[in-house]
């Protein structure tokens, strides 16, 4: 199996939003989301996810609410707003032209 990759910089926004886009989730939900949709490849640490979630809440993009989880324990949720939806819109068009260029990149050397 191989070791976890490091996350591209300024994919883990991307990663983070299009992970709750679905339905709210805790940090350690979002992190396994991640780590699942991505066949094991992708790992957030906790050192950069909660960071990062705090970052999204504090610019908009996210609302937070304390619930019980399936275990019975309280987590704070995370959701998006409205404009988080359109920064997750802006993220992907963002990746979208990136991973373009590096595949022509690839493609013509």
């Amino acid at each position: 199996m191989p070791k976890p990759s490091d996350l591209l910089q300024g994919t883990l926004d991307l990663l983070i939003l299009k992970a709750i886009s679905r339905e709210p989730a805790h940090g350690w939900g979002i992190a396994k989301r991640i780590q699942v949709l991505s066949d094991e490849v992708l790992s957030v640490q906790q050192g950069s996810l909660y960071p990062a979630l705090h970052r999204l809440e504090q610019h908009g993009w996210l609302t937070a609410e304390w619930k019980d989880t399936e275990l019975g324990r309280e987590a704070k949720f995370y959701a998006l707003t409205r404009e988080g939806r359109r920064q997750l819109e802006r993220e992907l068009q963002s990746w979208s032209r990136l991973s373009s260029a590096v595949q022509l990149v690839l493609e013509r050397t």
